[in-house]
């Protein structure tokens, strides 16, 4: 039995998919102890790891501080973590011996972490990963685009914070790309090859294990029995950029007393009774079963995060996708790539640009044909399974 130190953050896209990989990791044998934030904690605690927490508040505002405008402004966010995370993880393991480390490849400090304590380390990808080639194109635009004066000074505050985590804890930051994207001798990514842009330019260090999909308690109960046969559209979201009160009327607008169900997910940072008068033939939680919703939806809208793709595809659900921020862009327009559903933008949209989307998809065959490949694809890819088979034969190699 090995024991694993599991670096992850606060984020529901970043810590689902790994629970169905530490339950198979803990069934094989491995001893995890899992960091992250106290509002995951009985959601980790289920898989039989122990848990430690980190402060999710002082990470925010750290990262936040580095600047929001350029990338290279989010990679400073992410090492002005340092001093929240790294201090609280090495005090919580004081003493304590683990003979590998897995961390989350966007957030948590966990490949410095990794270098302080001379474990052999695994990159968790929750999202697509990419080559330094393209985030160097990324960082390009950073140049170009900005002002002299602000690359000056985006560029000196990153050489500060490297020099002083070189000082405090020996560990040397070679570029920028190093603290964004986190890359590891084994790099496990919750996604097929073909669903990953550009997928062909990754090594074997890249094991693409496709959707790692476990199920999720939610508080609310919703009649899935009833939903059985209909014409059923699925509206999320999200959990983070979801306060869409507009949009949601707009919803209202499109379908409102159509022969459609809707079902719509708005989370936590909408009320309900904000949208006023909702049509007969909608059912609006703050949260529903996803996974078990999708099992009888015609079509997704959604604001396209990881998770959320994942799973619709996963179910054969086509999707509209709506991208808010971060990653979702690019994820709607490998959507639309793979002629697995449309892509729209919020800006402007109206409730009969929406409806024609969904009548287009439901209409088209050639959406729920491709749908129906990736589907295949995904659910022969392995997923959580598959991820602790590519860690065990690492780790035979790594530790014999």
């Amino acid at each position: 039995m090995a024991r694993v130190l599991f670096i992850n953050a606060g984020s529901e896209g970043h810590i689902n998919p790994t629970i169905g990989v530490v339950q198979e990791l803990i069934s094989r044998g491995e001893e995890v102890v899992y960091f992250s934030i106290e509002a995951f904690r009985e959601r980790i605690e289920e898989t039989g790891a122990i848990v430690r927490t980190l402060d999710d508040q002082q990470f925010i505002k750290a990262f936040i501080s580095g600047g929001r405008d350029y990338l290279l402004e989010r990679v400073n966010g992410l090492l002005l973590t340092a001093d929240i995370v790294i201090p609280s993880v090495l005090e919580q393991i004081k003493g304590e011996h683990f003979d590998y480390i897995i961390h989350d490849s966007m957030f948590g400090c966990g490949r410095l972490i990794a270098q302080i304590l001379k474990l052999p380390a695994i990159n968790s990808c929750t999202s697509f990963v990419q080559t330094k080639e393209s985030f160097d194109q990324l960082m390009e635009q950073f140049y170009t685009e900005a002002p002299a004066e602000i690359v000056k000074a985006v560029e000196d505050r990153f050489h500060s914070l490297t020099a002083k985590i070189k000082e405090q804890y020996g560990v040397q930051i070679h570029s920028p790309y190093e603290a964004f994207c986190n890359p590891a001798p084994l790099n496990i990514v919750y996604t097929i090859r073909e669903f990953q842009p550009y997928g062909e330019a990754f090594d074997q260090t890249y094991k693409f294990v496709g959707p790692s999909i476990s199920s999720r308690l939610t508080p609310e109960h919703v009649e899935l029995s009833a939903m059985k046969g209909k014409e059923l559209i699925y509206i999320s979201m999200g959990t983070v950029f979801n306060q869409a009160i507009d949009f949601y009327k707009l919803c209202f607008e499109a379908f409102g007393n159509s022969d459609y169900t809707i079902v719509m997910s708005i989370g936590n940072k909408a009320q309900i009774y904000d949208l006023g008068d909702i049509p007969q033939n909608f059912i609006v939680k703050n949260y529903v079963p996803q996974m078990d919703v999708l099992q009888y939806t015609k079509i997704f809208i959604t604001h396209g995060g990881m998770n959320s793709a994942h799973e619709g595809l996963y179910y054969g659900v086509p999707l509209i996708v709506i991208p808010q921020s971060a990653d979702q862009p690019i994820i709607a327009e490998q959507v639309v790539n793979i002629g697995a559903g449309i892509k729209l933008q919020m800006e402007e949209l109206t409730a009969t640009e929406l409806r024609k989307a969904v009548e287009r998809v439901l209409t088209h065959p050639s959406f729920q044909k491709a749908v129906a490949a990736i589907r295949d694809s995904f659910r022969t890819s392995g997923g959580s399974h598959q991820a602790v088979d590519e860690i065990i034969d690492w780790k035979r190699q790594y530790l014999g």
